[in-house]
């Protein structure tokens, strides 16, 4: 049941033009290209969420970023910020291979699925709140089909909060919401939430983030899933 609702939400994503500025944006990414990918062809599209339907741990992130899932069509693919957080899933058991370039490279996710609050390629990586809140029923969708979903793991601030309003539609508030933090850690309903610095080259450059730090939240993550 879980996996055929996943297929049905994907094409709903895929297909979706409900952000006038996010999709000026995010084709025009595409048509323009950067100069290291001027010969590919961009996904210039929403990216879906993916994974395994069987996962207990869900990963968000922000949105897609415009060269790189908005490039390949796959969350968190083809980017420096995949790199590092998927160097991190194969460390501790979660996916068959540490790298992610594109659709058809063979990654396989074993007990995660990922996503994001945002399924376009946002100017600046800034949606505005109207942008957050129109994409966040997609967010809620997952959850609910994700049927063996325990934990979740935001990938920064931004995410924390996409995360909590999407719960807390769903019919689990929390009040006061609890602060986000690396490793931080929140009961929400019959879910886990837990926090964990954005692997974003500004916050991994600089040693904010380290591998033994995101390793950390995950091998958490897999201890509360079960």
């Amino acid at each position: 049941m879980s996996a055929r609702d996943l297929e049905r939400l994907t094409a709903e994503i895929v297909g979706c033009r409900s952000c006038p500025r996010l999709v000026e944006w995010r084709e025009r990414v595409a048509r323009e290209k950067t100069v290291r990918f001027a010969d590919q062809t961009y996904w210039g599209r929403p990216v879906p969420g993916f994974g395994d339907p069987a996962a207990g741990i869900l990963v968000v992130g922000l949105a897609p970023a415009a060269h790189g899932g908005n490039r390949t069509g796959r969350i968190f693919t083809g980017d420096r910020s995949g790199d590092f957080l998927f160097g991190s899933l194969h460390r501790v058991g979660l996916s068959n291979q540490p790298t992610s370039v594109s659709r058809d490279d063979g990654l396989r996710l074993i007990s995660v699925y990922l996503s994001a609050v945002n399924r376009c390629a946002p100017p600046e990586n800034k949606p505005t709140p109207a942008e957050r809140d129109t994409c966040l029923p997609f967010l809620e969708r997952e959850i609910t089909a994700l049927e063996r979903l325990r934990v979740l793991v935001a990938l920064g601030a931004f995410a924390w909060g996409g995360t909590l309003r999407a719960l807390c539609a769903l019919g689990h508030p929390t009040r006061p919401g609890p602060r986000f933090g690396h490793a931080a850690e929140a009961s929400v309903g019959p879910f886990v939430l837990l926090g964990s610095y954005h692997p974003s080259q500004q916050n991994t450059f600089t040693g904010k983030l380290t591998p033994p730090m995101l390793d950390a939240v995950f091998e958490r993550a897999v201890e509360l899933a079960g």
